[in-house]
């Protein structure tokens, strides 16, 4: 029996240390303990923006590094315990036994080794083609999304959202905070499809609707772009969301169209304009910082995806509601018969296959 623990011990640290060599633990540790040596300077708090940076940079690494030691310590003090001899073979058959739940969830955890991808995350929904049907369809992606997060332990907060002409809405953009919000989402970046009976249709015809989900990494104290205020144009307007009598009234809302890329952004969910101005700009920088994400790389669909069109062709997720029931992936094939269960918000099977797709790719790639 305790040859047989042996060897299981021995397979965890194998395969752990397999893991730390990939995601290069050993160089993110020895990043930590230089910022450390920089945050005990004398004048390491004299410049306090760049130093509270720094300190997130090492809080960020550090949550990338102390798992992995934490486990691997507890492996070697099991396999020390196991030159005492056969007295100890119950005690280490149940300490193996969680070690390799631990090796596991950092399995998983492996599989979210992106920069940024521990972060929270701006999520963004537009109705495509499709008319009514598209716009009913963006907010029955809104609700999957909202029941992901708060099936998750995500905390979601509507930024803006447009409401559509007759049913449903043109656009939501969601604040999600918790770790790793940015990692898990990022599967859902690009065109989803839905192929329906139609309930706006009076002949009862089958309907193909798409809207397109973007996604940024919300990175609020790192992000280090300077705006002009003369590339900006804000204008208010009166919310349209929940908060009061007050918001109604006032024009609370803000809209930020930054002139030199066009980009708009939007948010009426604060209760003061000073304070919406705030958020929006915050977006903003998150959405310029991925530009220059992409400039650096050449691959330009790191954070964010390919711009395409909310349109026939193009969707990465197939949600087929009639003549049959299925939700497919179209980039892994990964597949589910039961679509109530995925519009509930049942969607980490779709991520974790994702995710284990794109690992494989960078290793053959």
């Amino acid at each position: 029996m305790l040859e047989a623990i042996i060897q299981q011990l021995q397979d965890y640290q194998r395969h752990l240390n397999q893991l730390m060599l990939q995601l290069d633990v050993a160089e993110k540790a020895q990043q930590v303990k230089s910022l450390l040596q920089q945050s005990e300077q004398p004048d390491f708090w004299n410049s306090p923006a760049e130093a509270q940076r720094l300190m997130q940079q090492m809080s960020r690494l550090n949550a990338q590094v102390e798992p992995w030691h934490t486990l691997q310590k507890r492996i070697s003090d099991a396999l020390e315990l196991t030159e005492l001899g056969d007295e100890m073979a119950a005690e280490l058959a149940a300490e193996a036994e969680i070690i390799g739940q631990e090796v596991e969830k950092l399995s998983t955890l492996a599989m979210l080794s992106g920069e940024y991808d521990v972060e929270n995350a701006i999520l963004s929904i537009h109705s495509g083609a499709g008319g009514v049907d598209a716009q009913d369809w963006a907010e029955m992606l809104e609700r999957m999304y909202l029941r992901w997060m708060e099936h998750n332990g995500y905390k979601a907060e509507i930024l803006d959202r447009n409401d559509g002409d007759e049913a449903g809405i043109k656009n939501v953009t969601i604040s999600v905070k918790g770790r790793y919000a940015y990692g898990y989402l990022k599967s859902e970046i690009g065109v989803h499809r839905l192929v329906r009976i139609s309930p706006f249709n009076a002949n009862g015809k089958r309907q193909t609707s798409f809207a397109k989900v973007e996604l940024w990494p919300d990175i609020q104290g790192e992000i280090d772009i300077e705006i002009n205020e003369k590339d900006l144009k804000i204008d208010t307007y009166r919310s349209s969301g929940a908060g009061g009598q007050n918001v109604q009234k006032n024009e609370t809302a803000v809209r930020i169209t930054h002139l030199p890329t066009g980009i708009v952004v939007q948010c009426q969910n604060e209760r003061s304009q000073a304070q919406n101005r705030e958020r929006a700009l915050q977006v903003l920088k998150s959405r310029l910082f991925e530009i220059e994400r992409q400039k650096q790389k050449a691959d330009l669909a790191v954070l964010k995806g390919d711009n395409v069109d909310a349109d026939f062709g193009n969707a990465i997720r197939s949600y087929v509601l009639h003549p049959y029931q299925l939700v497919k992936d179209t980039r892994t094939n990964y597949e589910v018969g039961n679509t109530n269960a995925v519009l509930d918000g049942r969607l980490n099977d779709f991520m974790e296959s994702y995710l284990k797709a794109t690992i494989s790719q960078n290793a053959t790639g």
